[in-house]
């Protein structure tokens, strides 16, 4: 049977998953009457309830005698550790544009990626039934985008389609009958190439695997593309790694297939198609599964490091251990050392004491992500101010930089600009109207600059502007950045907050809590209207007495107090403050001292 193996890539919420989706159904991979849930590739829960893709995954359809193999890419380039080794296992790339924003920050990433592995695109302006739809232009962006990518004549001369994924149809022309998927199928089996590796089915048997997986029957499992040779179910090979290195030796207890949304056990895997293997102990991604004859490793795609850091400890606060059933610091250890093994883009290092650990990765939604599936298994942590890591140059430190996109009101213009490039020391490269009374703004930011911004940036634009993000470059380090400015409220007793307490704290800032909630010392309650910390009591009742007086029993009614999420509150707390992460809360605090460091600081202050 003939092959193809694709991936689909695009910006978050450009409609992908919804048109694997649709390719699925008309490509007959389900049976009639089956029932198939909505956005079906999104099998992880953290995917379904954020409509984004965040792991990668592939499936395969057939379309008249050829076999097509799709991956599914993240489009958030936190993700990108994902996106970059998936890619050495396709021959093209679909790229799915929304015909009315155009080509966006994590479009750039993916397809930069893409163009330097020598892949041909072909372009889907997708959702140009929508009344904003503008697919001249977005083809036009399109093209530009590959010229600034420096893409080949080859790739430059890509085909497009217009399509609605939503309503399952793809036509060459704008004006076409907007039947089915046909035209798109046919495309990918005549511009896509068949994977070169077919023509090396006798060579001995080599494979690169990109992805890890676990099973409770199987234990580990390996994904990728055979590159040579054939391999039977029971075979011994051996595992190298990327620098020749033998690590284990092994005998395959399982070969599968993607076929539709299940995997398939098969008795032999075959040069070009993308496979799972299990048995083994040791390997892992970016290793290399060959013969035992072979000695030189397949070339492993090198992944771009991380750029920001957080520190992940034991939650040492006096709620500890209500919730989770995970506490323990070398639980946390051993989760965070399967999470860096199976994730290239994250790196775990132990802190001094080891107590604490500091987590490397590409951004705060990764993180975000990481620590949301960690508290959902039962895991207390407590999670420090996000950190950017900086390099050493030439000329001295350099800092990350990243290229920020912003579509915002036209009336909000200013007070954006005016917070990237004054005090976040951000340079503004674009900016133009994007139509429908909306601008667009490209500036090059410090990525120590975009920490906590977006929830200021929401309260600038009234909640109606779309921020969008992705690594630039490393520049010099641009000079100190001022962080968060206004204070917070710090609970000064143990206990459960007083609904009269928190009443009588309104005129001093917003609360992030409500009434019979429990705090503890040194718990941030809220924060402050002025810059400076205030400590308060949340628990102090009202003075009762036998005497009846105008205005002493009006009822108490409370603000709704802000709640944050994860990522809100990574984003907030400042270097001396924590996020204690339970299963069931997430709470902000002052970082305990020790006797003698509270001692010191007292007498440094007088």
């Amino acid at each position: 049977m003939q092959l193809r193996n694709i991936a689909i890539i695009a910006h978050v919420d450009h409609g992908k998953t919804t048109l694997v989706d649709q390719m699925l159904k008309q490509s007959g991979a389900f049976r009639e009457g089956q029932a198939v849930a909505e956005r079906a590739m999104d099998s992880n829960d953290l995917e379904r309830e954020r409509g984004i893709t965040i792991l990668a995954k592939a499936t395969s359809v057939e379309w008249h005698g050829t076999r097509i193999n799709i991956v599914d890419t993240p489009g958030h380039a936190d993700f990108g550790g994902e996106v970059e080794r998936v890619l050495s296992m396709v021959d093209g790339v679909v790229l799915l544009v929304d015909a009315a924003e155009g080509p966006m920050p994590q479009t750039k990433f993916v397809t930069s990626k893409a163009l330097a592995l020598g892949l041909r695109p072909i372009v889907v302006l997708n959702k140009v039934d929508k009344p904003d739809a503008e697919p001249d232009r977005a083809l036009d962006e399109c093209f530009d985008l590959f010229a600034a990518l420096d893409a080949s004549e080859d790739q430059l001369d890509f085909p497009h389609l217009y399509a609605s994924g939503r309503s399952g149809w793809a036509d060459a022309d704008l004006d076409g009958p907007r039947k089915d998927l046909h035209a798109l199928f046919n495309l990918i089996v005549n511009h896509v190439p068949p994977p070169r590796q077919q023509g090396r089915a006798d060579e001995d048997f080599r494979m690169l695997a990109t992805t890890l997986g676990a099973d409770p029957f199987l234990g580990r499992i390996l994904t990728g593309r055979v590159e040579s040779g054939r391999l039977k179910t029971g075979a011994t090979v051996q595992a190298l790694t990327r620098h020749g290195e033998r690590i284990e030796q092994f005998r395959v207890s399982k070969i599968q297939a993607f076929r539709g949304l299940a995997m398939q056990e098969i008795q032999e895997a075959v040069a070009g198609d993308i496979v799972t293997l299990s048995g083994m102990a040791k390997a892992t991604v970016a290793d290399t599964i060959c013969a035992l004859a072979v000695d030189d490793p397949l070339p492993a795609q090198p992944i771009d490091p991380p750029t920001i850091s957080v520190t992940f400890g034991i939650n040492d606060s006096p709620l500890a251990g209500r919730d989770g059933r995970k506490v323990q610091s070398r639980v946390i250890r051993d989760r965070l050392m399967r999470e860096a093994e199976s994730n290239v883009a994250i790196r775990v290092t132990d802190t001094p004491g080891g107590e604490a650990f500091e987590v490397a990765g590409r951004g705060e939604l990764q993180m975000g992500v990481l620590i949301e599936n960690m508290r959902r298994e039962g895991f207390e942590l407590s999670i420090s101010r996000p950190q950017v890591l900086l390099r050493e140059g030439e000329h001295g430190k350099l800092e990350p930089i990243e290229e920020v996109t912003i579509d915002v009101d036209d009336e909000h213009t200013g007070a954006v600009i005016e917070k990237l490039t004054g005090p976040r020391r951000g340079e503004m490269t674009e900016m133009k109207p994007s139509g429908a009374g909306k601008t667009r703004i490209i500036a090059l930011v410090p990525s120590r600059g975009l920490i906590g911004y977006h929830g200021e940036f929401l309260t600038d634009t009234r909640g109606t502007g779309v921020l969008n993000r992705v690594f630039h470059s490393w520049a010099p380090f641009k000079g100190p950045i001022p962080g968060r400015r206004a204070g917070v409220l710090i609970s000064m007793e143990n206990g459960q907050s007083v609904a009269y307490a928190l009443w009588g704290l309104e005129d001093r800032g917003k609360l992030f809590i409500g009434a019979q909630e429990d705090v503890y010392e040194g718990m941030i309650i809220g924060e402050h209207s002025r810059d400076n910390d205030l400590e308060v009591n949340p628990l102090r009742g009202k003075k009762l007495t036998n005497i009846r007086a105008a205005g002493k029993d009006d009822a108490v009614t409370l603000t709704t107090p802000t709640r944050m999420s994860l990522e809100q509150a990574i984003a907030y707390v400042d270097d001396d403050e924590l996020v204690e992460v339970t299963p069931n809360a997430i709470r902000l605090r002052k970082r305990f001292l020790d006797p003698h460091e509270r001692k010191r600081q007292a007498r440094a202050a007088s």
